[in-house]
């Protein structure tokens, strides 16, 4: 079970304990300049407690925001920003949220004083105010270099003591903190992606007009995909068919849990009786799909544990097993919309799209409540060229390698805390 997962099931039980719990949401970041002050505003839903303080080798703002979370995609400084680089966030102990922003140099209380409010429970404002009005003048502005995660090697370490309005608390990274970091990322596990070649087996799926059949061309993207995600730092894949023979739908899903997968990824190619229909398609879990499922959970107490954790909900009123289900679903399905986004963007660039929004349907291996599931339309195999495209070793890498970059990209946005991803970061 993922630390966010851990964290929905925490947030569901305090549930029984007080009247009403929420997290703060995040949900857009504003930045201005004016004379020697720069701000940034952060629009929540509720006033958090929060702490800021700075990091140097490499110079970093951090901004530690308790008990919220993410609601959309952060908004990244200009190029011509004086003063930021690039900015980041992900969860941290389970609840709490961390923003990091990369700068452009390094500051120190000798040159600057840093404060924040949230006195507006629809704002947290946080101002840096330079000492030297000249100074912005000497910061020579440069692209944000935009690597993977696991090229950045920098820990960003608590730092202990309270940090004032007029105080800026810097830490020393020594040898000894590199060490510990490196320890640090053997300990934490890889990001585990279940790849699902679709059909397979006595069930060939569709076939094409020239006679090419869907499960050999899953099969061979599966197994591409499986390859570029292995080689990525801090990730692991997991195929959930190895060869060719038929996996149950279930099945696909309980092997995807046993191997504690943080992400499901099932792959296909689509048929139609047009033969003119083309292109890509990525779908998610549809609400009716999620309710139908939510339901079967609810009627199997195995399941039910499983779920949560090996927490027992015997004892639970049908209320509170409803509402940490919802909690768990909810999460899910909207940690699938964003990934499926990226991946769907990303197939933008070698083909045609046959819907160019994410889809919803009900398809039996997107139902796992607990793990984010997507299910990739890679090409209609019905349509001649598009047959010929999928047939082809080439093609099946340029298709493999869109879904790994979105993959990598929502992995960028969404950092599990307790793996190598998060601690090489």
């Amino acid at each position: 079970m993922s630390k966010y997962r851990k964290f929905l099931l925490a947030t569901g039980l305090q549930l029984m304990a007080v009247v009403s719990f929420a997290q703060t949401n995040v949900n857009s970041l504003r930045f201005s300049t004016v004379a020697n002050q720069i701000r940034m505003t952060f629009d929540v839903s509720s006033s958090p407690s929060h702490r800021v303080f700075v990091l140097d080798n490499p110079a970093r703002l951090v901004i530690d925001i308790k008990d919220a979370y993410l609601g959309h995609p952060i908004n990244q400084p200009s190029l011509s920003h004086p003063l930021f680089s690039r900015i980041r966030a992900a969860t941290k102990n389970e609840s709490d949220l961390r923003v990091v922003v990369d700068l452009k140099q390094a500051i120190s209380a000798k040159n600057f004083s840093l404060s924040s409010s949230n006195s507006d429970n629809h704002r947290l404002i946080v101002d840096l105010r330079d000492k030297n009005i000249e100074s912005f003048a000497k910061i020579k502005d440069h692209k944000p270099v935009d690597k993977p995660l696991v090229n950045n090697r920098h820990v960003d370490k608590l730092v202990s003591g309270r940090l004032t309005t007029a105080n800026l608390t810097e830490s020393k990274h020594t040898a000894s903190a590199s060490m510990e970091s490196k320890a640090l990322a053997k300990k934490a596990k890889d990001v585990v992606i279940a790849v699902d070649a679709g059909h397979g087996g006595d069930d060939p799926g569709a076939r094409g007009p020239n006679g090419t059949v869907e499960k050999k061309v899953t099969f061979a993207i599966a197994n591409k995909l499986a390859a570029l995600i292995n080689a990525q730092s801090g990730m692991k894949a997991v195929l959930v068919r190895k060869g060719d023979y038929y996996v149950g739908l279930r099945n696909r899903m309980q092997i995807a849990r046993a191997a504690k997968a943080d992400l499901f990824i099932s792959i296909h190619a689509d048929a139609y009786r047009d033969a003119d229909v083309k292109g890509a398609s990525v779908y998610t879990l549809s609400r009716n799909g999620a309710s139908s499922e939510a339901a079967r959970w609810l009627a199997d107490s195995e399941n039910a544990v499983d779920l949560i954790g090996g927490v027992s909900l015997d004892d639970k009123e049908d209320v509170l097993k409803t509402v940490l289900l919802d909690l768990s679903q909810s999460a899910t399905q909207e940690a699938s919309v964003n990934v499926a986004g990226h991946v769907l963007k990303n197939f933008e660039d070698i083909c045609e799209l046959h819907k160019g929004s994410v889809q919803k349907a009900g398809f039996m291996v997107l139902k796992s409540p607990d793990i984010p599931s997507i299910l990739v339309e890679t090409a209609f195999i019905s349509n001649p060229l598009e047959e010929r495209n999928l047939q082809s070793s080439a093609y099946q890498s340029k298709v493999a390698n869109a879904i790994f970059k979105g993959v990598r990209n929502y992995f960028k946005q969404a950092v599990p805390v307790d793996s190598r991803i998060a601690a090489l970061y």
